[in-house]
């Protein structure tokens, strides 16, 4: 699904100006693409966090630049002022919607694992996967079924469906997701001994041989 987003060109660069386009609620942000010109713009900074809420961070946008230009555009990045926790900037970038582009899908897990109620835990070391697609065919996101998931079982890339519609780039045996048995307290004991076991003077006999 493609939403549009309006857009006006920007041709005063000066801080004064980017300034006053923040205070009226606008983002500065470039346009560029490959073989493209760059050009500035300004986009309604609601608007824009809205799209991305609702569409997720792959939507491709249709972007209506005040000429009448309307081009398919990707959220490439963006800067937040931490401060004030403000979007300051973004970049939009110009998509082929015949060509395939290579982009980051996020990782949801879904359901309570078996092994998570006999006690295990349950730990997902990678959330993003590399994806190779056209621009309408990017998953919003993928999910993985952890349900069934015992202790000591592992999710990996080879585990994962296969699409005609896009190719996953990351190693087939990268772990996703797996249940770590659960601490004993004879282990509890143990590692608590390790931290209060005074260090042993290793040079404590050689010290007193000089002595």
């Amino acid at each position: 699904m493609t939403v549009t987003l309006k857009a006006s060109q920007r041709h005063d660069h000066t801080k004064s100006e980017t300034k006053q386009i923040r205070e009226k609620g606008h983002v500065p942000s470039v346009l560029y693409g490959k073989d493209k010109e760059a050009k500035s713009i300004s986009v309604d900074s609601i608007e824009l966090i809205k799209t991305v809420r609702d569409e997720g961070r792959n939507a491709i946008i249709s972007l209506d630049v005040d000429n009448g230009e309307t081009v398919d555009v990707m959220l490439h990045e963006y800067q937040i002022d931490p401060i004030r926790d403000q979007l300051i900037h973004a970049d939009f970038y110009i998509v082929d919607m015949k060509s395939e582009m290579d982009v980051e899908v996020s990782i949801r897990l879904e359901g309570e694992p078996e092994g998570a109620k006999e006690g295990g835990v349950l730990q997902q070391p990678m959330y993003v996967l590399q994806v190779r697609a056209k621009p309408r065919d990017i998953p919003e996101e993928i999910v993985v079924d952890v349900s069934e998931l015992g202790i000591g079982d592992v999710v990996s890339v080879a585990d994962l469906p296969t699409s005609d519609k896009y190719e996953i780039l990351d190693e087939e045996d990268t772990t996703i997701a797996t249940i770590l048995p659960p601490t004993t307290e004879e282990e509890l004991e143990t590692t608590a001994g390790d931290e209060t076991a005074e260090p042993e003077l290793v040079d404590a006999d050689e010290d007193k041989e000089e002595e």
